[in-house]
């Protein structure tokens, strides 16, 4: 007891001069010379601490208020350990808040074995010293995971155990990940500090291929498609390609062109970035919002026919005549239109173009972009060649195979009564699968598939009624416009002759006027009388 009394009674002033001593250090050592002290003794420790560590911090140095993506994904990994050894834990909620993440909270060590050799796990937090107030986490608190390690397992470790933590941990986020929809702020010129170029919200379409209304043979060969691009990088770093593919879906409105991005997203698990180019300030802020889209994603620009002026229809020079006789006050509103439209967007078909196809769509890679149009017929021939629309997509009317489609999903019917008339009509009129859709969804409790079948018949019957209508209708006004040229011809043709029989008569009374008859009569006349009066006096003489 007396020798315990004794050890204390030294412990206290030993570790009073040792504070006192670091205290004094601390305040009145030169900072040059800590370097080299913090150097060598580091160097000291290495002989009997057999251990290295490696930092990764939660932020990047030149990241800003971007979180460093090797800390990410080393805490999804780490979430599959610490939920079982660690003592204090943080939760994360994921897909769509039907489920937890649980990562090891900050002062917490777990434990991994990697081929038979064990390694340590240490989440930890450096609290600024200063007192401030600061709108960045990163300033008032950094995070950082420490990995310790044996040294003799060194190469071990640094060229094989975190690749495969890095790349575990990405495919655990991709797994559980909550995909988004984004779309664009508009470019008001207001760059800010860190001005965001995207606004998101949870992906939540229920689209998928099995829903969709489209021939089996077309549908399999898409998702054979995108499966192969899916799993291509290394081919199209081998081709010399940046990773990304190109659709263009086009066909009449309501065939299911956003169903089918819907799907195709789904299908990849890629989040959707829908780009309202109407909303891009230039060229320039294009550029910024294809660097500020992530890999497996969709860059999606619907109705691109309408978005801008981009059809690569050229606007044609008016004639001088026109120009001269347009009235000064119409000059002076087109001028403010065109004004008006420049403010609005400076996006130019060049830098579209750029955006698909050129030296910045290489970034992040894994990546699709997907235009639709009602009107292909209108989009300039450079956007939609193959290598920046890669695959055509015809999305056309409802055939019988979409409609199975359909009378399943909407009425849980493969087979009925009523199907071999609803092929025979689906054979002889354009409806699309919205309108089939539409006709199929029942409207109250009381209606079965028969009633929603008879219902479509009806409407396909009006369909057909309406398309034969409407295509003598067009024939009639064919023919009256046909009838009406000739007229005009006829007409021309008519008014060509008087025209020509004017100008002869004007002709021949020009040349009377120029040659009188009469006077060549009298002259001739007058010669006459005075050769008979000439000949008169001959013989008197």
């Amino acid at each position: 007891m007396m020798m315990m009394q004794d050890v204390w009674t030294q412990l206290g002033p030993t570790i009073a001069t040792i504070m006192f001593a670091w205290t004094m250090y601390q305040n009145y050592f030169p900072h040059e010379l800590r370097g080299h002290i913090r150097r060598y003794t580091d160097k000291l420790v290495t002989y009997f601490y057999p251990y290295m560590h490696i930092i990764f911090h939660e932020y990047e140095t030149d990241g800003w208020f971007e979180r460093s993506k090797a800390y990410v994904a080393i805490e999804r990994y780490l979430s599959k350990n610490s939920s079982t050894q660690a003592k204090r834990l943080k939760a994360n909620v994921v897909k769509d808040g039907q489920s937890l993440v649980l990562t090891m909270d900050d002062h917490e060590e777990v434990t991994d074995e990697y081929k038979g050799e064990k390694v340590w796990w240490i989440s930890s937090q450096q609290i600024a010293n200063r007192q401030t107030i600061s709108w960045y986490p990163r300033e008032d608190e950094k995070r950082y995971f420490k990995l310790k390690f044996h040294r003799k397992n060194r190469e071990l470790i640094t060229a094989s155990y975190l690749k495969y933590v890095l790349d575990e941990g990405k495919a655990i986020s991709v797994r559980e990940r909550q995909r988004k929809l984004y779309t664009n702020n508009k470019g008001d010129g207001g760059y800010g500090y860190r001005r965001r170029m995207w606004r998101q919200v949870v992906f939540e379409h229920p689209s998928t291929f099995d829903t969709l209304a489209m021939e089996p043979n077309k549908k399999q060969e898409i998702m054979d498609d995108l499966q192969t691009f899916s799993k291509s990088k290394a081919y199209y770093a081998k081709i010399g390609k940046a990773w990304k593919r190109g659709y263009l879906l086009y066909g009449p409105p309501g065939t299911g062109k956003s169903s089918m991005i819907a799907a195709m997203a789904n299908f990849l698990q890629y989040d959707v970035y829908d780009l309202e180019l109407t909303a891009v300030k230039d060229n320039t802020e294009l550029r910024k919002l294809l660097i500020d889209t992530t890999s497996k994603s969709i860059i999606v620009i619907e109705d691109i026919d309408c978005s801008l002026d981009l059809t690569g229809q050229r606007e044609k020079k008016k004639d001088d005549k026109e120009e001269e006789v347009k009235d000064e006050k119409d000059a002076v509103k087109e001028k403010m239109k065109n004004r008006e439209e420049k403010k609005q967007s400076e996006v130019t078909l060049s830098g579209l173009l750029n955006f698909i196809d050129g030296l910045w769509s290489a970034i992040g890679g894994e990546r699709l972009i997907v235009f639709t149009t009602n009107f292909v017929e209108k989009l300039d021939p450079a956007l939609i060649r193959r290598g920046r629309m890669d695959k055509h997509i015809v999305l056309s009317y409802c055939c019988f195979d979409s409609f199975k489609v359909l009378a399943n999903n909407y009425l849980d019917v493969e087979s009925h009564d009523h199907f071999p008339e609803i092929r025979r009509l689906l054979g002889e009129t354009n409806i699309t699968p919205a309108d089939v859709a539409e006709n199929l969804m029942p409207k109250s409790s009381k209606e079965n598939a028969n009633t929603c079948l008879e219902r479509l018949i009806k409407a396909l019957e009006t369909a057909k009624e309406e398309a034969k209508l409407k295509a003598e209708e067009e024939e009639r006004e064919k023919a009256e416009k046909e009838k009406e040229e000739k007229n005009k011809e006829a007409a021309a043709e008519e008014a060509n002759n008087t025209d020509t029989v004017n100008e002869n008569g004007k002709s021949e009374s020009n040349i009377v006027k120029e040659n009188p008859e009469g006077n060549v009569a009298k002259e001739n006349g007058k010669s006459e009388n005075n050769g008979v009066k000439e000949n008169d006096d001959i013989s008197k003489g």
